[in-house]
């Protein structure tokens, strides 16, 4: 079996069972593809089936050697994948990789906002701000609500369409990691904000390509990333927040206020779009003194 052929076989099962986006699957395979281009630097004619665990070994120190511990683990975790494929087509019966040992990593947990920061964060707007006519004061009071009210990434926030909104049956429609759609509860409260939004939006002179898209600039052209996080960071400027904050700061403020208030983590996977429960799992490690508390509060044995 010739590596080529293992890739294309790898790239296209990221694309059409796992309905990866083209910029995932590159990811996906770029270590791969340094793993072949270091065999043909040592002229070794391993194939995909026929590789073993020392090889891999030796490429991963080579590759290693000035490289953060999460960069090793990419590595591996990269590969371990490519294999794990492998062995489900029955190309091979085993994973070099079974005993190879990622890094230990410290567990990084995101900064959240108190939902006091997020109420003087929206307050903080100024609902009579325009721009050549345009009240765009309403829309940044619209993106703050819908970020932290449902928990969207930044680039799900700027490709949410109008036709995307169900407000009568209380959801949202998000399109995800890898085009993946999930529907996210949305409240009165967020509601009522985007359509004060939509009337001011009405005066705006619309780009054809973005008729459908909920959150424009004065042009009619869709927000970009950057400018959302430039609205972030006057807000936070503004009110003297002593945070570096980001949109996804919403979204993990999202979580851990739906946990610490009782959300069933399931639940809280399912709106954020999740793939696996551990990645949800990090928001159960944030706030160990609100655990105490609600210890000290409820248990029978203070």
């Amino acid at each position: 079996m010739k590596w080529s052929q293992a890739i294309n076989d790898y790239q296209q099962y990221l694309k059409i069972e796992r309905g990866l986006s083209q910029n995932s699957i590159d990811n996906y395979t770029y270590d791969v593809n340094r793993l072949v281009d270091f065999l043909d630097t040592e002229s070794n004619n391993a194939t995909p089936n026929k590789i073993k665990q020392e090889t891999i070994q030796s490429f991963i120190y080579q590759v290693s050697k000035e490289l953060s511990p999460s960069s090793q683990a990419r590595i591996i975790s990269g590969l371990r994948n490519f294999f794990n494929y492998l062995i489900f087509e029955d190309y091979r019966k085993d994973n070099p990789l079974d005993l190879i040992e990622s890094p230990k990593l410290g567990r990084k947990l995101p900064d959240t906002l108190s939902v006091n920061d997020i109420d003087d964060l929206i307050e903080a707007i100024d609902l009579n701000y325009s721009f050549r006519g345009i009240n765009l004061g309403h829309r940044n009071k619209a993106i703050l609500e819908t970020l932290y009210s449902c928990g969207l990434r930044v680039s799900e926030l700027t490709n949410l369409k109008i036709s995307d909104l169900f407000f009568d049956e209380g959801f949202i429609k998000v399109s995800g990691k890898g085009n993946k759609e999930r529907f996210v509860p949305i409240g009165n409260t967020t509601q009522k904000c985007i359509s004060i939004w939509r009337d001011a939006r009405k005066h705006i002179e619309v780009q054809t390509e973005s008729k459908d898209i909920l959150f424009l600039n004065y042009k009619g052209n869709k927000l970009t990333r950057a400018m959302i996080f430039t609205i972030i960071k006057k807000l936070a400027e503004k009110i003297g927040l002593n945070k570096t904050i980001s949109p996804h700061t919403f979204r993990h403020s999202f979580a851990t206020h739906l946990l610490e208030n009782g959300a069933d983590l399931r639940a809280i996977q399912m709106m954020l779009g999740h793939e696996s429960i551990t990645t949800t799992e990090i928001y159960t490690h944030i706030d160990r003194s609100h655990l105490s508390k609600v210890l000290k509060e409820f248990h029978p044995r203070k």
